[in-house]
C-alpha cells in the first residue's frame, strides 16, 4: 500500500547584520559580525511506492522514476542555496560607518562589515572579516614630542611619501633567510578638503618574496616565489600640533575590484581640533 508523506516548505532565514559594542584604549567602539545560516532543504509532497515517486503539484500529478525524483529534490536545494547565497554577499558589500575620536581629534569612513582588532599597536583598526590583508588604522605622533603646524613640515608630497615607504619597509623588515623585497612610490598628492585643511596622500606597492627551502644547499633547491603583492595608501594630516596618518592595506588584486569603496574610506579622513 502507498503511504503519503507531507512536509512544508520552510522559508530562508533572513540575512542580518549584527552589532555589539567594543572597548580598547579610548573607549567603546563598534564592531560588526556578519552570521551566516543554513537554509533548509527543499522538500516537496512525495508519495511513496515500492518502485514509483508519484510528485504532486497542485491539481496535477505525474509519474517519475525514483531516481529522477531524486535527483530533482537534491538539483532544487542547491539551487536555492546558491541563489540565497549570492544575495547575502550582495547585501554585505554595502555601507559605511563613521568612527569618530573625539579624545585625539580624528574622523573617518570604514566598511560596515568590517570588524575592529584590539591590540593590533594602532590608535585604531579595523579589518576585513573575510580578506584579513585588508585593513585600515590611523596612528599619530606623540603630542609630548611632536610641533607639526602643517602637514608641509614633512616636505612636498614626493618627500613625504619617500618618507612614508621608507617606514613601511623599516616595519617589514624580516629575519628570515631569502627574503626579498620589492616596493615603488605609485603617487604622492596634495589636496585641501572640505574642512579647509592641506591633506597629503601616498600609494606605494610592495611585493615580498620568499622560498620555501631556506636550508637548501644547491641555489635550484631554493626558488624564490611571489608571497604576496599589496597596495599601501596613506593620508597625512596635521593639527593639534601631531601628525596623523590614516593606513590602509589591501592585496593588489582586491583593490582592483574594491578601489572605489577603499577611495571613499581614504577621502573621508578629517582631523580635528581637541579642546584644551
Amino acid at each position: 500500500m502507498a503511504t503519503v508523506v507531507v512536509l512544508q516548505q520552510q522559508p530562508h532565514p533572513s540575512f542580518s547584520i549584527l552589532t555589539s559594542s567594543l572597548s580598547d584604549f579610548n573607549g567603546a567602539r563598534l564592531h560588526n559580525n556578519i552570521p551566516w545560516h543554513h537554509s533548509p532543504l527543499p522538500k516537496a509532497a512525495l508519495q511513496v511506492t515500492a518502485s514509483r515517486l508519484l510528485v504532486k503539484d497542485g491539481h496535477q500529478a505525474f509519474a517519475v522514476p525514483r531516481r529522477n525524483a531524486m535527483a530533482l529534490i537534491l538539483s532544487s536545494y542547491i539551487f536555492s542555496e546558491f541563489a540565497y547565497r549570492n544575495a547575502a554577499f550582495a547585501q554585505s558589500s554595502i555601507g559605511f560607518r563613521e568612527y569618530i575620536d573625539t579624545f585625539d581629534g580624528y574622523t573617518f569612513k570604514y566598511p560596515q562589515n568590517w570588524i575592529q582588532v584590539r591590540g593590533a599597536g594602532a590608535d585604531i583598526f579595523f579589518r576585513d572579516p573575510y580578506v584579513l590583508d585588508e585593513n585600515v588604522s590611523v596612528e599619530m605622533s606623540s603630542p609630548s614630542s611632536s610641533r607639526y603646524k602643517t602637514v608641509e613640515d614633512l616636505g612636498p608630497p614626493e618627500e613625504a611619501g619617500k618618507k612614508v615607504l621608507k617606514q613601511y619597509l623599516t616595519e617589514f623588515m624580516s629575519t628570515r633567510l631569502g627574503v626579498r623585497r620589492e616596493s615603488s612610490i605609485l603617487s604622492t598628492t596634495s589636496r585641501v578638503a572640505d574642512d579647509g585643511k592641506l591633506y597629503y596622500e601616498v600609494e606605494v606597492n610592495i611585493k615580498s618574496y620568499a622560498n620555501n627551502n631556506e636550508l637548501a644547499v644547491m641555489p635550484q633547491d631554493r626558488p624564490i616565489n611571489l608571497e604576496w603583492n599589496r597596495r599601501y595608501l596613506s593620508v597625512l594630516g596635521v593639527e593639534n600640533n601631531r601628525l596623523y596618518e590614516l593606513r590602509l592595506q589591501t592585496p593588489e588584486n582586491v583593490f582592483v575590484e574594491e578601489e572605489s569603496d577603499l577611495r571613499q574610506v581614504i577621502d573621508s579622513f578629517r582631523v580635528n581640533k581637541v579642546a584644551a
